[in-house]
């Protein structure tokens, strides 16, 4: 999915190239701003989603997050900015997180943390 045209994204050559986000975003035009709560990986009933499975919390976060945000008339190549918490030590847990999340953000690589 490409990147919005009203955000540009900042991948600066001083910096590494090694990571798969921009280091920032930059919205050039004048817009309606959408500020979205922490997405948790609830279904409709307040269930938390396969305890222990990351990918599977992962993609009912993305879900959840998809939804709020077309419930705002965005998507998510609107985000300027994500933020990931994975409630892990393991950093076999982010990864597998983050994969998931790569896969919902496709080519619009907005600054992460």
């Amino acid at each position: 999915m490409p990147s919005n045209p009203g955000i540009r994204l900042i991948r600066d050559d001083r910096l590494t190239q090694s990571v798969d986000y921009a280091y920032a975003a930059v919205a050039d035009v004048p817009a309606r701003c959408v500020w979205v709560a922490g997405a948790c990986p609830l279904d409709l009933d307040g269930k938390t989603v396969a305890p222990g499975d990351y990918a599977a919390q992962t993609h009912q976060v993305m879900r959840n997050l998809v939804t709020a945000l077309d419930g705002a008339g965005a998507s998510l190549t609107d985000l300027a900015k994500t933020t990931v918490y994975v409630a892990s030590s393991n950093r076999a847990d982010l990864v597998t997180a983050w994969q998931v999340y790569r896969e919902y953000m496709g080519e619009h690589d907005a600054p992460s943390t």
